[in-house]
């Protein structure tokens, strides 16, 4: 089975990516993480102000099959939490690179966006 795994973006090898748009990183999960947990029926974000540190946990996401710990890819404040998420889970799983993601960050620092796996690492982890 082939994945999606857009060119634009870094990931971790947890499964969450992390897509750079002008200083802010709009983080969420990857389709490779959607497909494995199954229908999505729950996401715990964490709140607009919270500290997070890079591979520290910040959230949950719950799926039928499973419950699993969201990894912030970067250190950083958060600016926006996808709200829709709250009433909505299951577009984590129809549109995981767009309208189902998370978060929003500031980043602490920028360096720590280039020691991301980048989209070919990521497909070899995958694959």
């Amino acid at each position: 089975m082939s994945f999606d795994v857009p060119t634009d973006r870094r990931y971790l090898e947890s499964h969450e990516w992390a897509l750079d748009t002008d200083g802010t990183v709009r983080v969420g999960i990857s389709d490779f993480a959607q497909d494995e947990l199954g229908d999505v029926v729950f996401v715990e974000l964490p709140d607009e102000g919270d500290e997070l540190e890079r591979e520290a946990a910040f959230g949950v996401v719950e799926s039928i099959k499973a419950v699993s710990d969201l990894y912030a890819p970067v250190s950083g404040t958060v600016t926006a939490t996808n709200d829709r998420l709250v009433d909505e889970p299951e577009l984590v799983n129809e549109d995981p690179f767009g309208d189902g993601w998370m978060l929003e960050l500031d980043p602490a620092d920028d360096a720590e966006f280039d020691d991301l796996l980048s989209p070919e690492e990521y497909e070899n982890q995958i694959a």
